[in-house]
């Protein structure tokens, strides 16, 4: 098959991207229009279709990306030297409801991939009805004073649940906070631990305390609710005389109970997907995000979930989303989402727009507007049927928005908290981090993908090699459902399993 050098990606666009590199003075052909290159154009970067005065529009994706900061020449490689952001702060925004292909159609008798029958996964039912994709036990420090007691527990215990029952793993997940926190920012602790006791991909949770911290087992089990004591269990450190000891029994018994469960026949309805991105470079836009936007639509089209964060990435993207929201109440919350987020940034003395990464202005991404225009292409077609605040769980079916930071760690673990059983994290630079639950890394180029094999997961690159977005969608969702039911994952394989909380304010 024949490969792609360049695309331009709506008929409207004033640029088009390098889909490989090109050597200055070739010519390339644009809907019969004959174009010179004045220069080398790195793979992912942009260059002009047409001549651009100091002042205009850079158009891509059929929206604008950019202000020219001068005249700019048919040919001529385009980023941060000649164009800049043409954002602004606040912003007041209309509802102006556009039509959503809304995939919600209920049951089928056939899977997205078009394979009979395959509309499942196999994972482990709970006894509150939720689906888990890990039966794994759970060990959830309070605060950081005690990282290093899960953490032995949590090594002692791996020894010993090899080969008992069903369980996965033993994974502690260390973090800094629990105590010397104020207001939102120990709200943020609470909500975050609480939610991940919840999960159901934990057959087992120990909830590991301290005594003398805020957030201690008292405060966090009114945050946890009803628990079944076979499955949550707690220790206090200061109240044991051989906290590692007290731990490792602990979770023996949970290690017991969990056992017990096996992997069933679930529909692929139940599944509940978060999206994220990171580290992403000029084909990200182009090849990985649209692959999951397609995969979200067809998930959603099998009644499932997706999720959406890192809001201070949809700047620039928003009206996108505002305007596919199922109702005029999902807009208020999402303009709400929006401007919250950036006021976050004016409270700190932050520019708002301090982004794109170094990385990011590497692969070809010049400006905020490029970015989250290739960033929100995860979102697929589908209305918006939710908006969730940091740290709340997902109730609707169907596309939600999440409020998060664009950081990866704490993005991700906001995902796994919401409800997400996996994540599929597209990336065009590469990373090894994890998250809570199996963080899938999808490239957007196949160099990175065998460069990394280690670390990425799936290849979004032969979109550029002649392959359809309907089939890369389509083999993203069978190895979802592989991973759900059992496939480890890279970062899994490693043993990697990370977690952040989102710190906002005062430390005491």
């Amino acid at each position: 098959m024949e490969m792609q050098t360049f695309i331009r990606i709506r008929p409207e666009d004033k640029v088009a991207v390098a889909l490989q590199p090109l050597p200055a003075r070739s010519t390339v052909v644009v809907d019969g229009d004959r174009i010179v290159l004045t220069e080398d154009i790195m793979q992912g970067h942009k260059f002009a279709l047409c001549d651009m005065a100091e002042g205009e529009q850079v158009i891509k994706y059929g929206a604008p990306v950019g202000i020219a900061k001068n005249q700019i020449a048919k040919g001529s490689w385009v980023h941060t030297h000649n164009m800049r952001t043409g954002l602004g702060e606040l912003l007041t925004y209309t509802y102006e409801p556009v039509p959503a292909v809304d995939a919600d159609s209920g049951d089928k008798e056939v899977s997205c991939s078009g394979k009979e029958a395959d509309s499942f996964f196999r994972g482990f039912r709970r006894p509150d009805g939720k689906a888990g994709v890990r039966n794994e036990i759970w060990i959830i420090p309070t605060v950081g004073c005690v990282n290093s007691v899960a953490k032995a527990i949590e090594n002692r215990a791996q020894e010993e649940i090899r080969e008992k029952g069903s369980v996965e793993a033993v994974v502690a997940f260390s973090h800094p906070y629990g105590c010397s926190q104020m207001g939102e920012d120990q709200e943020n602790t609470r909500k975050i631990l609480a939610d991940l006791v919840r999960h159901p991909n934990a057959g087992g949770v120990l909830v590991l305390g301290l005594g003398c911290e805020n957030s201690n087992v008292e405060v966090l089990k009114e945050y946890i609710g009803p628990y079944d004591p076979e499955r949550v269990k707690f220790l206090v450190c200061q109240e044991a005389e051989d906290e590692v000891e007290a731990g490792t029994a602990l979770v023996q018994e949970l290690t017991a109970y969990a056992g017990g469960f096996m992997r069933t026949k679930i529909p692929c309805s139940e599944l509940i997907i978060g999206m994220k991105c990171g580290g992403s470079d000029g084909l990200s836009g182009i090849t990985a995000n649209p692959a999951v936007g397609m995969f979200s639509d067809l998930l959603i089209g099998e009644g499932g979930t997706t999720i959406l964060t890192e809001v201070p990435e949809m700047f620039g993207a928003e009206t996108l989303l505002m305007n596919r929201c199922a109702d005029r109440e999902l807009f208020l919350k999402t303009v709400a989402m929006i401007n919250d987020f950036k006021e976050y940034f004016i409270r700190h003395d932050q520019t708002i727009y301090e982004n794109p990464s170094p990385g990011n202005k590497m692969g070809g991404i010049s400006t905020l507007e490029d970015k989250s225009l290739g960033c929100t292409q995860k979102s697929g077609s589908a209305p918006v049927r939710g908006v969730l605040a940091y740290g709340e769980t997902v109730e609707t079916k169907g596309l939600n928005l999440l409020s998060a930071p664009g950081n990866d760690l704490v993005a991700a673990t906001a995902l796994a908290a919401a409800g997400a059983q996996i994540v599929l994290f597209t990336t065009g630079r590469g990373t090894p981090f994890a998250s809570p639950v199996p963080t899938v890394k999808i490239s957007s180029n196949s160099p990175l993908s065998q460069h990394k094999r280690n670390w990425i997961d799936f290849d979004c690159g032969g979109l550029v090699q002649g392959k359809t977005l309907e089939e890369l969608a389509a083999a993203l969702f069978d190895y979802v459902l592989e991973v759900a039911s059992g496939k480890k994952v890279k970062a899994e394989e490693a043993g990697f399993h990370d977690m952040a909380i989102f710190k906002q304010g005062v430390t005491l």
